[in-house]
């Protein structure tokens, strides 16, 4: 038999996966002689053997790969035969381009949580039991290749028992780099809201006691710290937004587990494979009328965000505490999530009256993920834990650049080669925490990709921090890339393509190229630039970014659009709710440019139509008053409102008669379902109509969906699927967010297409 040899180069999430285990098990079931290693890029592998064995082994490298690897591209080159004996896994090898083979924090698996729960095993309770196939990952490096002394467990050296299984390719704990026992490992602790030890035997279980008797705890997690408290508990959890200033945005929940989760909420079979997926993200679930939820976790709002317990100090803890905690992020309005002991005391002691912390450091923050499955694909609302620092695969190779995200939702994108690297959701950037924050993130990711930007991708609004952050980057070529553009640009670059599309950015506000303030926006586009071909009728902003908070204005703004100054005569249960004189001081500002300057926002036509039907006239979280309209949908309702195009260019698409419409069914005292039903119709036969005639004019049969307002499911649902029955190829958001999460990366990928 004839030997040859091969060197196989495999790139993606193959580090901290048992992807090097898998890789020795399939030689050696093969027959096969050689090595594999880590390297800064990924592994590499030689091989020996017969042809046939080394065919079988190349089709199983991904056919049979661990379930947490993602592999994204196998090299094969030829080697030379030497004669080798045996297959071994060796040291890794440095040097190299860097990519980011880290997989992201996976939930307890199963064969854990069982050894976990086993007390005859030596790992009975410990709350950082984990293998290969779960645990800390992104959450614990510092730098690449993804070894031991690389993150910060190197701070825990392992004991006989753990090394043994460290290095025993037939263990499940081979090369698992957080493994550990209660004998060498991470312990938690207990502390008070000075930072003194609390003397107990079990601090999770007495932390699961104080739980139930109505108190708050900080608990540290993966990525940071949550404040913790029974869902079920009126009064804690009104304790708990009076300390957080957190009026009326829902709280997440952590269910014991899926079963508890089922009493509180419904839960389709999509959302129960997110909810059990190691990934472990939040999932937005509707209500059970009746649950045990109390009315001041998710207040006026049919849905609630559901996690299942995904560390196995939360699978301890949930299983003595009540069934159902608020695990909501541990911070203050507009900042960053706690990570470490003594950061959590200084900032969350007045809300927290004891702290079940640990001592294994958090190297890199990461809020929870937030999803839900709309029209049949998983959509992000929040990309972070569980599938941060994964990359998004670009059509095309890029230089080194960095997008550097919007001002609100703000997420970072480093693009290499044909690899995105998104951050960890950031966040607000509205205080200087969460500046600094932002720093953070760039600079350990930099760091650990070696990464040295030649272009800075940014927001054109030039008091965006990020803006401010690019053009300082000294040596760096700064490129600004329109708002809606680049919303446009993130969904073609997580789809693979170029363009052109039609493109539809719907959201609240990104600065126009023309000085007005955009948002309901129909683009002619590709990857390199765009085409203003359609947008909707300008309106006045009356007091700037005040009017997203108090939805009346826009209610105002739009109702004088359609009817004139005589609007205020209208019987509307708006100016029933409105205290006296507040129109009038609006009004007084409304032809001032310089303090309502012209909108086209799709997010604040939302706002008016809710304030117009009484339903929301005050927002006290960002989006409250369209998520309130859309949750009232009459699911079962078909009429819709009468709508206008005009034909110049760009077209104008024309607010009034849907206002008009609205008005006449309020008038007509119909239900608000009915209403928010035939808004929402309106709306998809309105853009549905645009984009059949620039299809017409240009040929193009293909759109795009991004922006905020594509987080509507019931928009996003009726939209895309009347797009497709139009003979539209349809391309939407399931890799990173629509909203301003997921706009780092379309920066970067204009950026890199403008660059070429």
């Amino acid at each position: 038999m004839a030997v040859i040899a091969r060197e196989v180069r495999v790139a993606g999430v193959v580090q901290g996966t048992g992807f090097r285990p898998f890789v020795h098990r399939l030689a050696v079931r093969l027959g096969l002689s050689g090595s594999v290693a880590n390297t800064a890029e990924g592994v590499r592998i030689v091989l020996e053997g017969g042809e046939d064995g080394v065919s079988a082994f190349l089709e199983g490298l991904t056919g049979e790969a661990p379930p947490l690897a993602r592999v994204t591209e196998v090299r094969v080159g030829e080697a030379a035969v030497a004669g080798r004996s045996g297959f071994v896994i060796a040291e890794s090898e440095l040097g190299g381009e860097k990519t980011l083979s880290v997989p992201p924090d996976a939930a307890t698996c199963p064969e854990c949580l069982a050894e976990m729960l086993d007390p005859a095993n030596r790992r009975h309770r410990y709350p950082f039991i984990n293998c290969t196939l779960c645990g800390p990952r992104y959450t614990i490096v510092r730098a690449v290749p993804y070894d031991r002394p690389n993150t910060t467990m190197s701070a825990f050296p392992m004991c006989p028992a753990c090394r043994a299984e460290y290095e025993d390719p037939a263990d499940r704990r081979f090369h698992a780099q957080p493994n550990a026992c209660p004998a060498c490992g991470p312990k938690a602790v207990l502390l008070d809201a000075r930072g003194g030890l609390v003397l107990v035997e079990d601090p999770v279980a007495e932390a699961a006691r104080l739980l139930g008797r109505g108190e708050i705890v900080a608990v540290k997690g993966l990525g940071g710290f949550h404040l913790a408290a029974d869902a079920a508990d009126h009064e804690t959890l009104a304790r708990l937004r009076a300390a957080k200033a957190r009026e009326e945005k829902p709280f997440a929940v952590m269910a014991r587990d899926l079963e508890t989760a089922r009493k509180i909420a419904a839960v389709s079979p999509d959302e129960e494979a997110l909810l059990c997926s190691p990934r472990r993200p939040i999932v937005l679930l509707r209500k059970l009328p009746g649950g045990s939820l109390a009315d001041n976790v998710a207040p006026s709002n049919p849905f609630v965000g559901v996690m299942l317990p995904y560390t196995p100090l939360h699978h301890l803890l949930l299983a003595e505490s009540p069934p159902v905690l608020v695990m909501t992020s541990g911070n203050k309005k507009d900042e960053p999530i706690a990570v470490e002991n003594t950061e959590a005391l200084a900032r969350l002691s007045g809300i927290a009256g004891r702290f079940l912390a640990h001592d294994r450091p958090i190297q890199n923050r990461a809020d929870d993920s937030v999803m839900m499955p709309v029209a049949g694909k998983a959509r992000f609302l929040r990309r972070s834990r569980g599938f941060v620092p994964e990359p998004v695969i670009l059509a095309k190779g890029s230089p080194p650049v960095i997008g550097v995200g919007a001002h609100l939702k703000n997420t970072v994108c480093l693009a290499i080669g044909r690899r995105a690297y998104l951050s960890p959701h950031v966040g607000d950037l509205e205080t200087p925490l969460a500046c600094d924050f932002f720093e953070e993130v760039v600079n350990r990711l930099s760091r650990i990709l070696d990464f040295r930007p030649e272009i800075a991708a940014h927001d054109p609004h030039p008091d965006y921090f990020p803006t401010r952050y690019a053009l300082a980057l000294p040596g760096v070529r700064t490129v600004a890339v329109q708002h809606h553009h680049a919303h446009i640009c993130s969904v073609l670059a997580e789809n693979g393509q170029e363009g052109p599309v039609i493109g539809l950015a719907l959201d609240g506000a990104g600065q126009g190229s023309d000085g007005a303030v955009w948002g309901g926006e129909v683009l002619i586009s590709t990857l390199s630039g765009f085409t203003r071909a359609a947008h909707l009728s300008y309106v006045p902003l009356p007091g700037g970014d005040r009017a997203a908070r108090e939805p009346w204005r826009m209610a105002a703004s739009h109702l004088e659009a359609a009817f004139g100054a005589d609007f205020q005569r209208l019987d509307l249960p708006l100016f029933r709710s409105l205290p006296e004189g507040k129109l009038k001081g609006v009004m007084g500002i409304m032809d001032k440019s310089t303090l309502s300057p012209p909108t086209s926002s799709m997010g604040r036509l939302f706002d008016a139509v809710a304030a117009v039907t009484g339903l929301r006239l005050v927002s006290t979280y960002e989006g409250q008053a369209a998520l309130d309209l859309t949750s009232m949908v009459d699911m079962a309702e078909e009429g819709f409102y009468d709508f206008s195009v005009t034909r110049s260019s760009p077209r104008v698409m024309e607010t009034a008669p849907i206002i008009e419409g609205v008005v006449r069914d309020v008038l007509n005292r119909a239900p608000i379902p009915l209403v928010a039903a035939r808004f929402h119709n309106t709306l998809v036969n309105l853009l549905a109509s645009v984009c059949r005639d620039i299809r017409r004019e240009t040929g193009i049969r293909a759109c795009a969906l991004s922006g905020g307002v594509f987080q509507n499911p019931v928009l996003l649902a009726r939209l895309s699927s009347a797009l497709e029955r139009d003979g539209f190829t349809v391309l939407t958001h399931s890799v990173v967010p629509s909203n301003d999460g997921g706009l780092s990366l379309g920066q970067a990928a204009a950026a890199a297409a403008m660059a070429k």
